[in-house]
């Protein structure tokens, strides 16, 4: 197994597609902590952290068959995408069996709202995150999430193993596309 932990994401993905279990789960295990947070940022009624953490193993699975390094896509980013996407697909369905289930992120009311405001601002919080998955690169997405949450431009590079100066560019670019698409 030491040998599997040196080999790239990408060399794993091509031995895991033919066959080798062990790529396999060496590539789940790489990626699990990264699933976590992933479906940390998302809130579902009715569910724990670790039913979105399922489904969002379930997308990481599903981007270890589906990767083409042909595409010009890193693994990483790729998969990244695939787990956001998974997550986001059920709680798109979940919103849609029921109010009960209406999916937001679990951001605290301010102070003086009302359960109702909290649920429609969580509900516009979940359609911008979306405009936001189809305006964007991968990388701008991932980008303007990591800003969002706080991380400066150095935290961010390291993050994503880009240079600051195209984590500017890329943030940048974001912001440009964002407010074209909003006027």
């Amino acid at each position: 197994m030491q040998g599997l932990k040196a080999e790239t994401d990408e060399e794993l993905v091509a031995r895991a597609k033919k066959g080798d279990g062990a790529a396999t789960e060496e590539l789940l295990l790489r990626y699990k902590n990264a699933v976590r947070a992933t479906a940390r940022k998302y809130f579902l009624a009715g569910a724990e952290t670790d039913d979105l953490v399922q489904e969002g193993m379930i997308g990481l699975y599903a981007a270890i068959g589906d990767y083409d390094p042909a595409a010009g896509k890193s693994f990483k980013n790729f998969a990244y995408l695939c787990v956001t996407r998974r997550i986001v697909d059920v709680l798109r369905a979940a919103g849609r069996k029921g109010a009960q289930s209406e999916p937001f992120d679990p951001e605290t009311p301010a102070e003086g709202d009302t359960p109702e405001e909290y649920l429609i601002s969580g509900e516009s919080r979940a359609e911008l995150r979306m405009r936001l998955m189809r305006e964007l690169s991968d990388f701008e997405f991932r980008v303007i999430e990591y800003y969002l949450d706080g991380m400066s431009y150095a935290e961010i590079s390291e993050a994503t193993g880009k240079e600051v100066k195209s984590v500017d560019n890329a943030l940048s670019r974001a912001r440009r596309k964002l407010c074209n698409h909003l006027n």
